[in-house]
């Protein structure tokens, strides 16, 4: 049984969970793009320069998820020093899959109180933000998008409970890159292409079927859990 209990690639899952994600990238972060591209000065706001801050800041923000994704693992690696805790953990973060999906169906928006854990934080990381506009160097564009990774978002944290129960700091910072990954082309999008992604990401039946696929593979880890719990038990019986 590999770390996270899934028998399909992980990087890839993670991956198509971020993209599936990206009507909720659009809704949150949407306005913070929009907000980061007017910190840019007009008279620097050619296609080419713009087009590398706002890689600079994804790029940021990416990094600040890959960290926050080895923290957590490396904490996993404490909270589960049994069979026991290990299997707990990855129940914690399938469930916490299926909230991400019943979010991205709108079937059921109770991952949003999950956000309010990081409100406290991010309070005081905005006032940081303010100080780096306007943004005139890709450095500056770069340790921006890395504040902006910390902003308290549900769909981040279901990933996080995932990187968790790996307790492998190097699989849990993969996992949270293939994630941010993911979001990119939604992010990325401009012009005509944006309001065709837009239009298709946020169709019902676009975030019904990503939803199912997420609730799938959430069972599917459930499942691979209790096989291997189950045997595990009968060969110590």
């Amino acid at each position: 049984m590999n770390p996270t209990g899934l028998d399909l690639p992980p990087l890839i899952a993670a991956f198509v969970f971020g993209l599936m994600g990206g009507a909720h990238c659009i809704g949150m972060c949407g306005g913070v793009m929009s907000a980061l591209t007017f910190a840019i000065p007009p008279s620097m706001r050619s296609a080419a320069r713009m087009g590398g801050l706002l890689l600079s800041y994804n790029l940021g923000r990416i990094l600040s998820y890959m960290t926050a994704g080895a923290l957590v693992a490396a904490l996993g690696t404490v909270l589960s020093p049994s069979l026991l805790a290990r299997q707990l953990l990855q129940g914690v973060a399938a469930l916490m899959l299926i909230l991400m999906a019943l979010y991205i169906a709108n079937w059921w928006k109770g991952l949003l109180r999950v956000e309010a854990v990081g409100k406290r934080l991010w309070r005081h990381l905005e006032p940081l933000g303010r100080r780096l506009m306007p943004v005139v160097h890709f450095p500056q564009a770069f340790a921006l998008g890395a504040l902006w990774g910390w902003l308290p978002c549900g769909l981040v944290y279901s990933m996080l409970a995932w990187s968790l129960a790996t307790a492998q700091p190097l699989l849990g910072a993969l996992l949270m890159g293939a994630f941010g990954l993911g979001t990119l082309p939604a992010l990325l999008a401009t012009g005509l292409a944006a309001r065709k992604l837009n239009h298709l990401i946020r169709h019902p039946a676009t975030r019904t079927i990503a939803a199912l696929v997420i609730i799938g593979f959430a069972v599917w880890q459930l499942w691979s859990l209790s096989m291997h719990s189950g045997g595990h038990s009968h060969a110590n019986h």
